[in-house]
């Protein structure tokens, strides 16, 4: 007869074997153990009241995860980030990450492009942060928004910071406009782009059915990302996966 211990692992194991767990970590043991230590304890009060609030939602499994935003917050304060974008919005969670990093006097504009309507379930808590100010949003599919921007030359290189949470099948094509908008030394971040761990996935491995369909166009935007030769990047485990695109020219 197995032991609690013994069970316990087979039980952890089998959530992870079904190709869509939030989590990249085999242990989720081990991922409470980095919330819990690092995440948490440092946790902004409002950041904390976004994340309890989305997790009741419905489709939680589209929110930032806590240590990404830990790590956003940090990287924005790192490369002193003003002038930022954050392409598809769900309930905010990143978007108030980011907000909370950039400086409150900054005076650079820093759109926002609304993709998801869920948006107004976090739009109280980031209000009662006091950082609602720093955001303008464009509604709608941002390929139109983002056309527009490029046409204007005085928006090349204006970006310090670009983050990507949207339709993954559109990746690409932001890729192509993003990489004018962004300066030279600049970050663009794509999330999801270890996409559940299916990158890596069997063919015929068990996946939810939006993991399955979107799963090639990721495997597209890694492999196109890999030789932009106007970037450099690096591909962290973080979440599910993010990858920052450092623009070199």
């Amino acid at each position: 007869m197995a032991s609690n211990g013994e069970q316990n692992q087979t039980s952890e194991a089998g959530r992870h074997q079904e190709v869509g767990h939030k989590s990249l970590l085999q242990s989720d043991a081990l991922y409470q153990y980095i919330l819990e230590t690092s995440v948490y304890p440092r946790e902004h009060e409002a950041m904390k009241e976004l994340r309890e609030l989305t997790a009741k939602h419905p489709w939680n499994i589209m929110t930032t995860s806590a240590d990404e935003g830990q790590f956003l917050n940090m990287l924005l304060k790192l490369i002193n980030a003003k002038n930022t974008m954050e392409i598809g919005v769900y309930t905010g969670y990143s978007l108030l990450a980011t907000a909370l990093a950039l400086p409150k006097d900054g005076k650079v504009p820093r759109p926002r492009i609304l993709y998801k309507e869920n948006y107004e379930l976090g739009l109280p808590v980031i209000k009662k942060a006091g950082v609602d100010h720093k955001i303008t949003f464009k509604e709608g599919p941002a390929l139109p928004v983002l056309d527009e921007l490029v046409k204007d030359e005085k928006n090349h290189g204006s970006y310090d910071f670009i983050f990507v949470d949207a339709d993954k099948d559109n990746y690409l094509n932001y890729h192509k406009r993003l990489i004018d908008l962004v300066k030279v030394g600049g970050v663009i971040g794509y999330d999801n782009t270890l996409w559940n761990g299916s990158v890596v996935a069997p063919a015929d491995a068990p996946m939810r059915k939006y993991v399955r369909y979107y799963r090639d166009f990721v495997l597209e935007l890694n492999k196109a990302l890999a030789v932009d030769p106007r970037i450099e990047i690096c591909m962290l485990p973080v979440g599910d996966g993010i990858t920052l695109c450092r623009r070199i020219s």
